[in-house]
C-alpha cells in the first residue's frame, strides 16, 4: 500500500513509518522537519499555515491507500492558537484536500488523545471550533478563555467528534475513518504532559505500570489501515494500558 502520514519525523509517526516500511509499504511523510529515514518521499508541511497546506495538496500526486493524520503539538504555554491550528484546524483542512488523492476503500486514521475523552461534556464548544472561521480564531480563544491545556484537550475532542460525524459521509464516498486515542506515551514530549496535567498523569502511569511505547500505538494505527480492520468504521480506539478502566472503576465504585 501507499500510505501518507503527517508528523512523521518523530515519536509515534516515526515509529509508524518504520513499521510500515519494514512491512513493504510505500510511505510518503509530511512534517515541518525532515525525518532521518523510513520514508520513500518527504514533503515539508506546516499545518498551522493554510498556504503550506494548499501548496502541498496542489502539487501532491498520489494516489494513497491510507491517510494517517498524526501530526500534533503538546500543551505548551503560549501556544494556544498554534495548538488549535496544527492539531485540528489544519488537520481538517489537509484531510479535506487529501480526499481527492485517496483510492476507493482507503482508510483514514486520526490521532486523538485520552485528553479528548470529555468531548460529550464539552460538545457545545467543540461544535464552535469545528464551524469556526480561522480568521476568528484569536477572538475565539479569548472569548472562550482557552489556555494551553484547554486548547490541547479541545483539539483532541474535536478530532473524535469529527471522526464520528463524518463517518457516514465518507463511507458514501468510498472511505472509512477512525481515530485512535492514546494516553501517556514514552516520546520526547511526555514531559510536556506531566507539566500540563501534573500528578494526574504521573498517577495514571504508575497505576498502568508504565507509559505506552510508541511501537504499541503504531501497531494499532497500522492495523486500522489494513484490510483486516475493514469493518471497523467511525470508531475511537482507546490505547491506554487500562487507565480508562481504572478511572471508571473509581468513579462508579465498582470494587466496593
Amino acid at each position: 500500500m501507499h500510505i501518507a502520514i503527517t508528523g512523521v519525523a518523530t515519536g509515534i509517526g516515526a515509529e509508524v513509518a518504520t513499521k510500515l516500511k519494514s512491512q513493504g509499504h510505500t510511505v510518503t511523510g509530511f512534517d515541518i522537519a525532515k525525518p532521518e529515514k523510513n520514508v520513500d518521499e518527504f514533503i515539508k508541511l506546516d499545518l498551522s499555515d493554510p498556504d503550506s497546506i494548499n501548496s502541498v495538496i496542489t502539487d501532491l500526486k498520489g494516489p494513497f491507500d491510507a491517510l494517517i493524520n498524526n501530526a500534533g503539538l503538546p500543551p505548551r504555554v503560549g501556544l494556544e492558537e498554534k495548538i488549535l491550528l496544527v492539531n485540528f484546524i489544519g488537520m481538517h483542512s489537509f484531510l479535506n484536500g487529501m480526499l481527492s488523492k485517496l483510492t476507493n476503500g482507503a482508510s483514514i486514521v486520526n490521532t486523538s488523545s485520552r485528553a479528548g475523552a470529555m468531548w460529550q461534556e464539552n460538545l457545545s464548544q467543540v461544535k464552535k471550533l469545528i464551524k469556526l472561521d480561522t480568521r476568528d480564531l484569536k477572538d475565539f480563544i479569548v472569548s472562550e478563555n482557552i489556555d494551553h491545556v484547554r486548547a490541547y484537550n479541545l483539539s483532541k475532542e474535536a478530532i473524535i467528534v469529527l471522526t464520528i460525524a463524518r463517518t457516514e459521509e465518507l463511507l458514501s464516498r468510498g472511505f472509512r475513518i477512525n481515530s485512535i486515542c492514546p494516553a501517556a506515551v514514552s516520546t520526547g514530549i511526555l514531559k510536556d504532559f506531566t507539566n500540563a496535567f501534573g500528578e494526574k498523569v504521573v498517577k495514571n502511569i504508575a497505576r498502568a505500570g508504565r507509559a505506552a511505547l510508541p511501537a504499541e500505538v503504531a501497531d494499532s494505527i497500522i492495523y486500522l489501515t489494513s484490510p483486516q480492520s475493514a469493518w471497523i468504521k467511525g470508531q475511537n480506539i482507546t490505547i491506554d494500558g487500562g487507565m480508562s478502566a481504572m478511572i471508571t472503576t473509581d468513579m462508579l465504585e465498582l470494587n466496593t
